[in-house]
């Protein structure tokens, strides 16, 4: 294992570090000659594969398929088979008594969390924005729409697009006040 003289990442090899960068100093050591052992037996072939003889044993119960059955198929007698009869006579329709762990609806709903809500990541609490101003995570708050009110003369109101992501006016080519997306540079 080579451990990083600079930030102390351990990997099993390599000349530099997969985390900074830092290149290892190297050593070149020569290997030795490695000498042969008379008794061993070489191999006869120079890679790739050889053909093997390999007869099957007389001995050996072959219990392979074959590609037709041999056999004719037997009935077990004491096997229970579960296919149903003709259904025919047979009532259909709903189930009466049958409970679907519903409530009938009663039209209230829980209203949207609004105000100054917390982070669920962080705990810092905040009353406006989608993203965290903390830990920049997306706070749970539903957005409410704001109408845009554009007052004044034509002139005041050129340069402002809405945000593709969350209709908030913004200027082209800048981050989104709200939701941080980037806005799109006019043409």
């Amino acid at each position: 294992m080579i451990i990083c003289p600079v930030c102390d990442h351990v990997q099993p090899e390599g000349i530099e570090c997969d985390v900074c960068g830092k290149r290892f100093p190297t050593t070149v050591t020569a290997t030795p000659p490695v000498a042969r052992l008379p008794e061993l037996e070489l191999t006869p072939h120079a890679g790739g594969r050889d053909a093997v003889l390999a007869p099957t044993l007389p001995e050996l119960d072959e219990t392979r398929l074959r590609s037709g059955p041999d056999l004719p198929a037997q009935v077990v007698q004491d096997l229970e088979l579960t296919l149903s009869g003709p259904t025919a006579d047979a009532p259909t329709g709903g189930l009466d008594g049958l409970d679907t762990g519903r409530a009938p609806d009663d039209g209230v709903r829980t209203p949207a969390p609004l105000g100054a809500v917390a982070c669920r990541y962080c705990r810092h609490v905040q009353a406006t924005g989608l993203l965290c101003d903390n830990c920049g995570m997306r706070m749970p708050r539903a957005r409410v729409a704001q109408a845009v009110v554009v007052t004044g003369t034509a002139e005041e109101g050129e340069g402002w697009m809405a945000c593709p992501t969350c209709h908030t006016p913004g200027r082209p080519g800048r981050n989104c006040n709200e939701c941080g997306a980037r806005l799109a540079e006019e043409a």
